[in-house]
Order: C-alpha cells, then sequence, then structure tokens
C-alpha cells in the first residue's frame, strides 16, 4: 500500500501536473499538511474499537512524526477555533527535556507539523501547549509518575516506553487519569525492547501494533546512515531491534538475559591495560558447523586484584564454514 505522496511521485509528469493544476488554490496550500496523504501506512492509525496504539519502528522509521500527527488529528477541529475530538492530553516521555525537544519542538515534533494558523502556544512554566482552540496538552516525565496523580485526559502520547526505568509504575498512573470523554485512547511509540511492560501491553485485545523497519522511511533519511547501520549492525540482534523494529525476546533459561545486559552498558570505557580477544572456534568446518565465538574484552588489572574489571566491548561471532572465513 503507497502513501498518496509515493503515487505522486512515481506518477508520469503529465499526470503530476493534472493532479496539482485541478486543486483549488486552498487546497494546494493546505496540501503539504495534509498528513494523510503524504502518511507511511505504518503512521496512520488502524480502524476498529482500540484503546492503545503501539508504533514499533526502528531507528529514523517515522515514529514521532507520527505521533506528533496522532495528536494533532485528535485536537484540532474543522477550523482553528473549533473543539477536536480531545481537549487534555498527556505527552508522556522518558524526561521532560525529551518531551520537549523530540516531541513538542523537535524537527517532527507537534510545532513543527502544525499549520501556521494552528500552531499551539508553550507554557514553559506550566509544561503545557494550548492550541487556539484551548485544547492543552501536559508534558510529564516518566521518572516522575507521581505526577500523573491527579490530572485527567482524554488522550495520551507515550513514547519510548520501552526505556523508560520506572515504566510500571508511570504506565499505571497514565492508566487511571485517562479518564475523560467517550473514547479516551493513547498512541504509544518506541523502538522495540525485550522489557515485561511493552510484551504485556503488545498481548491485550485492546492493543492494536504498526511496525516498520528504518528503511520504511529511508526517503527521509542521507543514505550514508542507512548503509552504515546496516553493514555494522545486519543480522546481529541489535540491528533486529534497532534497524528492523522487532521485539527481540530472550531465549527460556538464559543466563544472560537482554535485560541484564542493558542494565550494565554504558556510554564511555576506561583506559584498559590489556584488551583481549578469546575465539571458540568450531569443531567441525563445514555449513552445518556451530558458530565460532569472538568476543572482545578489555580488562582493568591495576590495584587489588578483587578490584579488577572485564568490560565486554563486542561479540563479533560468525557462522563460518572454515577457520579462513
Amino acid at each position: 500500500m503507497r502513501s498518496g505522496a509515493e503515487w505522486l511521485a512515481s506518477a508520469p509528469q503529465e499526470e503530476q501536473e493534472a493532479f496539482l493544476e485541478g486543486l483549488t488554490e486552498h487546497a494546494l496550500c493546505a496540501l503539504p499538511w495534509l498528513f494523510e496523504f503524504w502518511a507511511l501506512p505504518h503512521q496512520l492509525p488502524p480502524v476498529g474499537d482500540w484503546k492503545t496504539w503501539v508504533i514499533l519502528g526502528g531507528r529514523g522509521a517515522g515514529k514521532t512524526r507520527a505521533g506528533s500527527e496522532w495528536v494533532r488529528a485528535q485536537v484540532e477541529g474543522g477550523r482553528p477555533g473549533e473543539p477536536g475530538r480531545s481537549r487534555r492530553v498527556a505527552l508522556v516521555g522518558e524526561t521532560f527535556d525529551q518531551v520537549r525537544d523530540v516531541m513538542v519542538f523537535g524537527d517532527s515534533g507537534i510545532v513543527a507539523c502544525s499549520p501556521p494558523d494552528r500552531v499551539p502556544e508553550w507554557h514553559a512554566g506550566k509544561r503545557q501547549l494550548e492550541w487556539p482552540n484551548g485544547a492543552i496538552a501536559q508534558a510529564f516525565s516518566a521518572h516522575e509518575p507521581e505526577a500523573l496523580r491527579g490530572p485527567q485526559f482524554d488522550a495520551a502520547w507515550v513514547d519510548e516506553l520501552a526505556k523508560w526505568k520506572k515504566a510500571e509504575e508511570t504506565w499505571s498512573m497514565l492508566q487511571f487519569g485517562l479518564r475523560l470523554g467517550e473514547n479516551p485512547r493513547q498512541c504509544v511509540t518506541t523502538t522495540p525492547r525485550d522489557v515485561p511492560i511493552l510484551k504485556a501491553l503488545l498481548k491485550r485485545d485492546s492493543t492494536v501494533v504498526t511496525q516498520a523497519p528504518t528503511e520504511a522511511n529511508r526517503a527521509n533519511l542521507a543514505e550514508s546512515f542507512l548503509e552504515e547501520v546496516r553493514a555494522r549492525y545486519d543480522g546481529t540482534r541489535l540491528g533486529r531491534q534497532e534497524l528492523d523494529g522487532v521485539l527481540v525476546e530472550d531465549t527460556e533459561g538464559a543466563l544472560w538475559t537482554s535485560a541484564r545486559i542493558e542494565a550494565a552498558r554504558v556510554d564511555a570505557t576506561p583506559d584498559f591495560d590489556r584488551v583481549v580477544v578469546a575465539i571458540d572456534p568450531p569443531v567441525t568446518g563445514n555449513a552445518g558447523s556451530d558458530d565460532c565465538g569472538i568476543v572482545v574484552v578489555g580488562a582493568v588489572t591495576r590495584g587489588d586484584p578483587k578490584d579488577w574489571e572485564a568490560w565486554v566491548l563486542e561479540d563479533a561471532s560468525v557462522s563460518a564454514a572454515s577457520p579462513l572465513q
């Protein structure tokens, strides 16, 4: 299924010109703001009776734009001053800074997606967005779940749920507050991770899901970025999660779970005394052989031996039929 923009881009020049010339002046001015025309299939909410719409996608797949446009669709009326379906919206991100910098003011945030006559005003002191029709969106941090105790909403946009440190508490507080209107709904945009809150949400009958890899939005991404990340992460567990947008669950009984690994990640490493490449080759050398384990570890061996540390820098294991490969 193609978007209207994809059809227009691939149509012969005569059809493109005929289509654009057939629009009225008002329609032509409105076209850039009609997301239904430009949207990719995974960016449009499914039809039907649902409570939660989860958009699972790889990095850069267009999740933020979809969330911003969904909020617009909830709060905007037919004209700038007319009411929409929702008047009280919760915007919940991992931190306040991420709500403001990504969901509100980001390149694909709510303000950037809004037409000139419907741009909401940001009230920094209140951490609120206010639309010309009086609708209000309140910003919340997942680090402070108690802040959601008391307020009530008829819609919510939740970003990067799978990254939240206090996911269970924050999500529960939001559900208690989502109680206004006839059919309060929420949109969740996240890169998938093997965490309990996301797995439980996906299993609910009231949840609908759309999914897309990073490449789905390649028209808006640098080709060099796609080439680099695919060359580096294609075929890896991290690549399936961060690029393909696939929820990769742990094998039952695994000694090292993804949750433990994620909790141990750091942004920087110390100066190492040694760096070791350990290789565990398969006994046989044919297409049916086990993987060849290759792990790179940095070691800090200064001071008291009980304080020594080992840092796993990379798992470069490969499926290879011969030592040469």
